[in-house]
């Protein structure tokens, strides 16, 4: 069975013309809402998703607003609201050295050099310069560390395992 990523979702319309507001869920919103390109639209409660071909893409504000060829009017739109756009594990573009998806790093067990087990990555924020990786320990507290070379030594996707150098204050 094939993997999809979530690439963003269709919160509502805007205007008239068949445009839609999309929250998006990529790093890379070029490649992913270029034209002519395909996304496949899962809609809450359907097993078979939509195949929607980008007619268009802008930005406005915090949205990507996109237009799919066949779908001219808001009438036409409206239905594909709170649809999840995805695409196939096999469009996933290959990363850089040191570069990893989120999915990738969400549910890696991160240790200390030292072996000390701190809890598996529930979640990742991007507040700016640095993201910054939310780790949950078996008893629920969570510990924030940001993704900094000087405290990420090693990031080993397969093995599922993170593994950091702690500075003072980082985990108390």
């Amino acid at each position: 069975m094939e993997k999809y990523f979530n690439v963003g979702k269709i919160v509502n319309t805007h205007g008239i013309r068949g445009e839609v507001r999309v929250i998006s869920r990529t790093d890379f919103p070029e490649e992913r809402y270029k034209v002519g390109n395909t996304l496949l639209l899962f809609m809450p409660g359907s097993k078979e998703p939509i195949e929607l071909t980008v007619k268009s893409h802008r930005t406005h504000k915090n949205f990507n607003l996109l237009t799919f060829e066949g779908y001219d009017n808001v009438n036409q739109v409206e239905k594909l609201r709170d649809g999840i756009l995805k695409v196939p594990e096999t469009q996933r573009g290959k990363l850089e050295e040191d570069e990893f998806y989120f999915q990738d790093i969400i549910g890696c067990l991160m240790l200390t050099t030292a072996g000390e087990e701190l809890g598996k990555v529930v979640e990742i924020l991007t507040p700016g310069a640095n993201d910054v990786w939310v780790v949950k320990n078996g008893k629920g507290k969570e510990v924030l560390i940001p993704y900094i070379e000087d405290i990420v030594k090693k990031v080993d996707v397969n093995e599922k395992v993170i593994v950091i150098e702690p500075i003072e204050g980082l985990l108390s």
